[in-house]
């Protein structure tokens, strides 16, 4: 089977990675006192030992250069009634935090009311990847919220989804 040399056009191949799912994480952290943060769907675990987490970001990123100045972040995951704060924290100069209720994880970062889950973290390495930076963190604290009826916010062909209106398989 041969393949062809053309380049892969950049809408075609977002077209493609979006039947993917994914849930949909607000990563933050604290600079200077004031909190930053951005929304991110490519987040992932990467070792369980030590416990590693990654995510990817833009280089481009207006937030993440004063995530890396701070050195830690918190991994907010989100439940399904956050879609509001996803779309706020993913516009570039909005005021991110407004109405946002969050309070201090043990590192200092903001953990986001009404989240599913957060890590606590400590940036472990960083690396370039084309117009991303590949972001792993150490895992030093977390928490696992025990709402049985909260699901994940979930991000399918452009668009949230919500498992819980599917029956299961």
């Amino acid at each position: 089977m041969s393949f062809s040399s053309t380049a892969i056009e950049p809408l075609r191949f977002r077209e493609a990675l979006g039947h993917y799912a994914s849930g949909i994480t607000v990563i933050t952290s604290r600079i200077e006192g004031e909190p930053i943060g951005f929304t991110c769907q490519s987040f992932h675990s990467v070792s369980m030992n030590p416990p590693l987490v990654s995510f990817n970001v833009m280089r481009s990123s207006g937030s993440y250069p004063g995530i890396r100045q701070a050195g830690r972040f918190v991994v907010n995951i989100l439940s399904d009634e956050q879609v509001r704060i996803s779309n706020q924290f993913a516009q570039r100069g909005a005021d991110k935090w407004r109405e946002v209720e969050w309070r201090e994880s043990p590192l200092g970062n903001p953990i986001i009311a009404g989240s599913l889950h957060w890590l606590d973290c400590e940036i472990y390495a960083e690396h370039a990847a084309g117009d991303h930076l590949i972001v792993i963190g150490e895992v030093k604290a977390l928490d696992l919220q025990e709402a049985a009826a909260t699901q994940p916010l979930l991000y399918f062909k452009g668009q949230y989804r919500n498992i819980a209106a599917h029956g299961a398989a």
